[in-house]
């Protein structure tokens, strides 16, 4: 390695290691490098400008943040948790299945794993361990399986990331996660099923049919928006990001005009959550443009597809590959940094193994979820550790069954590109 490229992982890694978030270890890493390769210092505000202000698609994320924000503040979880209570409750391990239920409907408004663990799988964990009726450590961890579902379904933030970096279409990439989402939520309640039994967790009551219709009609409302957010998409009518500056006026009339759940006061905190989730977001952002700048003048993405393409792998080789570089990732960084700075570097030899973008996005982010979970450091098993009290040590006891299954649908879609390409194919967004 060029000395330059040592200096820029020295500073990243000194810098992160200080306790500096990512993306200003990204930036400092940068900036040094520019400084001990003799270039202007001036390209890191030239890469972050361009970077954040040459994709109208970017605008999309914020937006998607303030909806899930106002969903929560608003009281629309209740509204959900109710219908998926009504619908799955009477499962064997009820609460459980309603969680996962319940995520992978807020699911549709959200698209981030970490607004799902602390919206509606905060709310169901404190109704699962409310006088005892499941252990601490299972409730949380179901919280933690159920929120990956996010970042699978439509308006999913990790989608975007990826579709602006491997020019791939949006609604094909919405569209593709459709049948791996639902898979996943079945593995899981299949888990939950089992667990259940073994361990004798309650049911809840089996709500009448006749009560069904005034359940249904509280939660359409917001059960309408992913629908509403498909339609205007797929019919050509808005771009992604017009469909989410509809998504959120739609919130707003929600929250003011039919549920005057949410005062102007809320609104506020509303906003100002969606201004620090966003500059987090930009700030990563940030510093992963530089970094991939520095990195792309030393060469090393084509360092890395000359040699993955000289180990003449398969297709299916190559990802499975992936798979265990994107969960061994997702375990040390968060996803939008393995999006905007390692995706990119293959990305290429994907395409060159002749790979679908939208197939090879759907296994990325389903590994990232994955990632998210696994212990010792996955993200949101501290999320939710965090926010419900309860002590890692339980949470790690009670994932592994899920992770497995989980692992299970990730392969599954590897090695069957037709569990992800089949929607967008009858759509007409990919081809054969």
């Amino acid at each position: 390695m060029s000395a330059g490229l040592w200096i820029l992982l020295g500073v990243f890694t000194l810098v992160a290691v200080l306790g500096a978030p990512l993306g200003l270890s990204m930036l400092a890493a940068g900036f040094a490098y520019m400084v001990a390769t003799h270039q202007d210092v001036g390209l890191v505000v030239d890469q972050t400008m361009n970077g954040l202000y040459n994709s109208y698609l970017l605008i999309a994320v914020p937006l998607f943040i303030f909806v899930a924000n106002v969903m929560h503040a608003s009281g629309v979880i209740e509204r959900l948790l109710g219908f998926g209570s009504a619908m799955v409750g009477h499962l064997p391990g009820g609460l459980a299945q309603v969680n996962v239920v319940s995520n992978l409907i807020f699911s549709g408004m959200s698209g981030s794993a970490v607004a799902d663990a602390s919206g509606p799988g905060l709310v169901v964990a404190r109704m699962m361990t409310r006088e005892g009726r499941y252990p601490r450590g299972f409730a949380a961890a179901t919280s933690v399986v159920s929120a990956t579902l996010g970042p699978l379904m439509p308006t999913s933030i990790p989608m975007i990331f990826y579709a602006l970096i491997a020019n791939a279409s949006v609604g094909a990439m919405f569209l593709g996660g459709l049948v791996p989402a639902a898979l996943m939520a079945l593995a899981l309640m299949s888990v939950i099923a089992i667990i259940a039994r073994r361990r004798g967790f309650p049911r809840e009551p089996r709500v009448p049919w006749s009560a069904m219709p005034a359940i249904f009609g509280r939660a359409l409302a917001p059960l309408a928006l992913p629908v509403i957010l498909l339609g205007l998409i797929y019919s050509g009518v808005t771009t992604p990001t017009e469909a989410a500056a509809i998504a959120a006026s739609y919130a707003l009339v929600l929250a003011f005009v039919v549920y005057r759940t949410l005062k102007p006061a809320q609104l506020l905190d509303v906003m100002g959550e969606t201004v620090k989730a966003t500059a987090m977001i930009t700030l990563i952002m940030s510093g992963a443009f530089v970094f991939n700048y520095a990195v792309a003048n030393e060469g090393v993405p084509h360092l890395i597809q000359a040699t993955l393409l000289s180990w003449k792998l398969t297709p299916t080789q190559f990802l499975l590959i992936v798979d265990l570089l994107m969960l061994f990732l997702a375990i040390v960084l968060d996803e939008v940094t393995i999006l905007l700075v390692i995706v990119p570097l293959i990305v290429p030899v994907a395409q060159g193994l002749g790979i679908d973008l939208v197939h090879f996005g759907i296994v990325v982010v389903l590994n990232m979820m994955v990632g998210l979970t696994l212990p010792p450091h996955g993200l949101l098993l501290f999320v939710m550790a965090g926010l419900t009290g309860t002590p890692l040590s339980e949470i790690f006891r009670e994932v592994p069954p899920f992770i497995v299954a989980m692992l299970g649908i990730v392969l599954a879609v590897t090695f069957f590109p037709d569990l992800a390409l089949w929607l967008p194919l009858m759509a007409g967004m990919v081809h054969n």
